[in-house]
């Protein structure tokens, strides 16, 4: 039986009005994402990377145009529809970590999966912390630990539901470029080991290079990076 694509977007628009002018963001743009696939995304800053990355997460709506994910069109959808989807199939790792202060690791990485109701919550992510080598940090606030330590917990929380399509927006953005690297290797690591699509955007070239294919945002559309075969490890 033929397998859905993981992410599809058909035709895709997104303009913002004002009260002078309407500004187009994304112009009938098309994407297809295979199940285990992993992409990457670049493009100048304001062209629009993260408006289509919250686009294809059901985090906002496009002007016109569809999105499915695994087969199901999440604009047809109400919010609470577009979060179950969510919370079903996806996870996240942002550049700003998106932390909450008042949760220590161990609960904010508990939480998404508190949220999908699973009895299992506490040893799924401590698990998860461990994978990312913060067992002796589970106690632990955000404001105590470093900002490689922070993205780990991050990537802890998106792994632990085990989703099937992980998407990261500028993961290394607020990190150094030694701990930035630590990061990625990680990420690529526990994205190998759990066979998850990753939809990855970035301004970085070579971050970009380690995925199998590489697309740009230009005008509102994505085209195709010629790219030479990434070197493992680096």
């Amino acid at each position: 039986m033929h397998k859905p694509p993981a992410v599809e977007a058909l035709e895709l628009d997104k303009h913002i009005s004002s009260s002078t002018a309407t500004l187009t963001i994304l112009n009938g743009l098309q994407l297809r994402v295979e199940q285990g696939e992993r992409l990457a995304i670049i493009g100048r800053s304001g062209s629009g990377k993260s408006t289509l990355l919250a686009l294809l997460a059901g985090l906002d709506l496009p002007s016109t145009g569809k999105v499915r994910i695994l087969g199901e069109d999440i604009v047809e959808l109400d919010e609470d529809g577009r979060a179950a989807v969510r919370g079903r199939s996806m996870g996240f790792v942002f550049q700003s970590f998106q932390l909450l202060p008042s949760l220590t690791a161990l609960e904010n990485v508990m939480l998404p999966l508190q949220l999908t109701g699973r009895r299992d919550a506490a040893a799924l992510a401590q698990a998860a912390l461990a994978q990312v080598g913060l067992s002796a940090r589970l106690s632990h606030y955000p404001r105590q630990l470093s900002g490689g330590e922070q993205q780990r917990v991050a990537i802890a929380r998106a792994f632990a539901p085990q989703p099937q399509i992980l998407f990261a927006d500028e993961p290394t953005g607020n990190l150094d470029a030694s701990t930035g690297q630590h990061i990625i290797d990680l990420l690529f690591q526990l994205n190998e080991a759990a066979g998850t699509t990753l939809i990855l955007v970035t301004h970085d070239m070579a971050l970009a290079s380690r995925c199998e294919r590489i697309l740009t945002l230009q005008d509102g559309q994505l085209q195709q990076v010629p790219q030479t075969p990434a070197r493992s490890g680096r």
